[in-house]
């Protein structure tokens, strides 16, 4: 009787190469830069507390102002029940610094009362990445696309 051939069939060496280009994928997309996913994340984060911020002024009738600390930022004005209430917040990166763009030359960013406030941006750096933050005055805060 003749020995019968032995390997691999062409559907099987290709399945294997299937399931290794899958896991290959997901590792390199579990992998992803995590410096860029915390800024992303702080970003967010802070649009989330401004346009919190910002209603809570439209709310109450009172001013609230936000601003850049060394470590952090704060909320001026702000009641002190609730889930924002004033006081120092840390960035969730202590690498994290951010500097106020527009209005030119303001330290503080004015979220209310009024509904529509004049057009603000906040630029956020870790190292050499950045993300910028910010309002036409009329649309809620984003961060924005393009950013420096």
């Amino acid at each position: 009787m003749p020995s019968k051939a032995r390997g691999f069939t062409l559907l099987e060496l290709m399945v294997v190469l299937v399931i290794v280009a899958f896991a290959t994928a997901g590792v390199s997309l579990a992998m992803r830069d995590s410096s860029a996913t915390q800024l992303e994340r702080e970003g967010l984060r802070l649009t989330a507390m401004l346009e919190s911020a910002r209603a809570q002024s439209r709310t109450s009738g009172l001013p609230v102002m936000w601003r850049s600390l060394p470590q952090g930022f704060e909320f001026i004005g702000l009641p002190t029940q609730g889930s924002t209430g004033s006081g120092p917040r840390p960035w969730l990166n202590a690498e994290t610094q951010a500097q106020v763009l527009q209005p030119p030359g303001a330290q503080t960013l004015v979220l209310g009362p009024e509904p529509l406030i004049a057009a603000q941006r906040v630029i956020l750096v870790q190292g050499d990445r950045r993300i910028t933050v910010g309002t036409d005055g009329l649309a809620p805060f984003a961060v924005l696309a393009g950013s420096p």
